[in-house]
């Protein structure tokens, strides 16, 4: 057996748009550019299907564009300048003139407001985080000459905006269920709430409706996002009510797979840990940022738990829930961390053993309580942090898939490896879409492999974070 070749960046599933034949004519042809969460990609979608609701046409590349729409994301500083890099190249093909305009949107939009306009004039439009559902209009003065108008920033709603009108720029048999819109957390390094607004939920029947139109679309996995999961409900009903979205939720017949994300470390009763762990459609994975794991480090960020209530909390998710995949993300380098501090965190990150984790060198992120506090760590020592923590949690991980190899699994198939015929990218219940490893599954002869199906695997080897697989049963 030849084992497919892993490269260092694997090729994602390209997604064409219907040919011209089979669509009416349209208003204008525009490209799409989202950057940032799986959040702002719900948002992004939700654009392109009210265009594409009033005529006008998403094309693959800009080169068939009459204009962009660059969907932002203004979290941290490298964001911020990578939505900045894309919006001046845009800028530069329209000043070539292969582009008509440029739309700005989403949260850098929102963050810089007309001071972005004023910097780079020309944009053609700036439309904020719940400016969104006017995307049609905008486009509409584009192309009708009228510029008196450049901007729209609407207040954040008390409920959160309906996504009921999404083009998928996602593979089809997966897409993301965003359940509430904004944050109440203060914590002292995000900026999140000062672009997405207050926490805002959908209402149960409003979610568990835009979960049955995307199982009735073909999607088999969801993933559940919001900026604070564990908090869905509280501003709706009086109290946390997520359990009760999953438990309604996890009997929508088509989907196969509902994913979770973005726990916060706070509202994670046993009930809701034993509801996750019966369900049927459910997966024994949680992500839960929890950002450190000082006790002085927590308390400067405003992170309303400590090292202990943190322990207590991991332990509980695994011990209720057998076989869960825990991810998590760290920041090294917040104002004041001491050698201590990150020795804490080192210790804390070997200990606990996560599956997954990510770490974010601190930046500074203007008009956050952060940017006040003194004792700033030197970019060369939060980079040797960095590495130190990345180290430590390498050894784990790849312990971990090491560990599989020899063992059994079902794994949902994303798209062929480009550059291999008979190789299958996929992912396990284990790895989220984009942000963990991926599953290399060798087609057998007689396989009937395609994106969506599902097939039982066993994993052969390891490379690094991700698995070589062969099929071994039919893929359903």
């Amino acid at each position: 057996m030849q084992l497919p070749v892993i490269s260092d960046s694997p090729a994602r599933p390209q997604f064409s748009v219907l040919p011209d034949a089979d669509r009416a004519p349209a208003r204008a042809r525009y490209a799409v550019i989202s950057l940032g969460c799986p959040k702002n990609l719900v948002d992004t979608e939700q654009m392109l299907g009210r265009l594409d609701a009033d005529g006008y046409r998403m094309v693959d590349s800009v080169d068939g564009a009459d204009f962009v729409v660059i969907n932002t994301c203004g979290f941290i500083a490298s964001a911020r300048e990578e939505s900045l890099g894309a919006i001046d190249e845009m800028l530069q093909l329209k000043r070539d003139g292969r582009l008509k305009g440029v739309v700005v949107t989403g949260c850098l939009a929102e963050r810089h407001r007309e001071a972005l306009l004023e910097e780079r004039p020309d944009i053609d439009a700036l439309v904020g985080v719940f400016g969104r559902d006017e995307i049609v209009s905008v486009a509409d003065r584009l192309f009708g000459g009228l510029h008196e108008q450049r901007t729209v920033f609407r207040p954040a709603p008390i409920r959160a905006l309906a996504d009921n009108m999404r083009a998928a720029v996602t593979p089809r048999h997966f897409a993301y269920l965003k359940i509430s819109e904004g944050c109440d957390r203060l914590c002292t390094f995000c900026a999140i709430p000062k672009m997405r607004g207050k926490h805002a939920s959908k209402p149960i029947e409003q979610v568990v409706a835009e979960a049955k139109a995307l199982a009735a679309s073909g999607v088999r996995e969801m993933v559940v996002v919001a900026q604070d999961t564990t908090y869905y409900g509280m501003d709706i009903y009086g109290k946390p009510r997520l359990q009760d979205l999953l438990e309604q939720l996890d009997q929508i017949e088509g989907l196969e797979w509902i994913r979770l994300m973005y726990f916060y470390p706070m509202y994670i009763e046993d009930s809701l840990l034993r509801t996750i762990a019966q369900a049927d459609r459910i997966l024994p994975y949680i992500d839960m940022p929890l950002q450190h794991a000082s006790d002085t480090m927590l308390r400067r960020m405003a992170r309303r738990v400590n090292r202990s209530q943190i322990e207590s909390i991991v332990g509980r998710i695994r011990e209720l829930i057998p076989g869960v995949v825990m991810r998590t993300t760290m920041i090294s380098g917040f104002p004041g961390e001491t050698k201590t501090d990150h020795q804490e965190l080192l210790r804390f990150i070997t200990k606990q053993r996560f599956e997954h984790l990510g770490v974010f060198p601190y930046s500074i992120e203007p008009g956050t309580p952060a940017e006040k506090l003194a004792d700033r760590v030197p970019e060369k020592v939060i980079q040797r942090r960095l590495g130190e923590l990345m180290t430590a949690q390498q050894e784990v991980a790849f312990e971990w898939t090491q560990s599989r190899v020899g063992s059994g699994q079902e794994v949902l198939l994303d798209s062929p490896l480009p550059e291999q015929q008979g190789v299958w990218i996929g992912r396990t219940a284990a790895e989220a879409p984009d942000i963990d490893g991926l599953v290399y599954v060798t087609e057998q002869p007689g396989d009937d492999l395609a994106p969506g199906k599902i097939v039982p695997c066993e994993f052969v080897a390891a490379d690094g974070y991700d698995l070589v697989a062969v099929a071994t049963g039919e893929s359903r």
